[in-house]
């Protein structure tokens, strides 16, 4: 295990900050073993970057495929891991209390997995298709492509909604999509094919056979067991850039809220703080220059 090097991490200190104003005890116990998780993958990297990250050349030629594992979990600086758990933070909180515990755990275990095999395909597709062997040496590292799948999972169960993507609201529907484009407009280091690996599996999840799949190959438990204390009423607006939805009827529809983080993020929706972040992060990377393309 390699312990990073000592430094002030502002998004590190950030993250921590968020988190606690939320308060440990609101978050469910999935999302926050999966911040914890990543935020101690950050601070005692099993390996360097270039030994976790993933490539179809490392993965399928060298037949290192524990990089599937660890590419996940492994960060490029502190604004890479502050952007990508925050994130996760707003959609954790939102998918586990509606899916239930153990299945947000399947399918965070599932997404990671399967995101990486999906990227690795497009990556050795491209590579082939345009006669571009660099597509199968790109290394992507990071937990965006997870993110992505797990929002596309978000915005199937909250249609109807609309995002704010770089100032503009955009329907649920092409939020992913957009965002998408929108990342790598603004940072154009970040892995493409990562991000639409994610968007591919959350597809397979919501309109295509993986739930089934992933039905079948348990049997132990179903998908809507409930975490305590779960309403099915979302008012997102002020932590993931939704507007209000109520999709059994009007705000009085249940008398329990879920709190509005809009103090904890200063008013920024979750593109918002995406756009700063980026922002901060590109400025943080002018004076401290990473050789490989990861994860956003």
């Amino acid at each position: 295990m390699h312990r990073r090097s000592r430094g002030v991490n502002i998004g590190l200190l950030l993250l921590l900050s968020q988190i606690f104003q939320v308060g440990i005890n609101n978050v469910p116990p999935v999302t926050l073993a999966t911040l914890a998780l990543n935020i101690w993958f950050f601070l005692n990297p099993l390996k360097p970057l270039l030994s976790s990250c993933l490539s179809v050349e490392k993965c399928y030629y060298q037949k290192d495929w524990q990089r599937l594992l660890l590419s996940p979990l492994h960060h490029a600086d502190d604004w890479h891991l502050y952007f990508n758990m925050v994130s996760m933070l707003w959609k954790g909180i939102h998918l586990e209390r509606r899916l239930g515990s153990r299945w947000f755990a399947y399918i965070i275990v599932t997404f990671s997995l399967l995101t990486g095999v999906v990227y690795l395909f497009l990556e050795f597709a491209l590579a082939e298709f345009l006669n571009e062997p660099d597509f199968k040496r790109n290394c992507a590292v990071g937990f965006s492509g997870v993110l992505f799948a797990l929002k596309v999972l978000n915005n199937h169960c909250c249609p109807g909604g609309f995002v704010n993507v770089l100032g503009f609201p955009v329907s649920n529907r092409f939020a992913c999509w957009v965002e998408l484009l929108a990342i790598h407009f603004i940072s154009p280091g970040t892995s493409f094919a990562g991000h639409l690996a994610g968007i591919l599996v959350g597809l397979m999840y919501t309109h295509g056979p993986l739930k089934k799949i992933m039905e079948l190959c348990t049997g132990i438990f179903p998908s809507n067991i409930d975490y305590p204390g779960q309403q099915y009423y979302f008012n997102s607006s002020g932590y993931s850039g939704y507007q209000d939805y109520y999709p059994y009827g009007g705000r009085g529809a249940y008398e329990d809220v879920p709190r509005n983080y809009d103090t904890y993020t200063a008013g920024l929706s979750e593109e918002e703080q995406l756009e700063r972040a980026l922002r901060a992060s590109l400025l943080d990377q002018e004076e401290r220059p990473i050789y490989r393309k990861y994860m956003e």
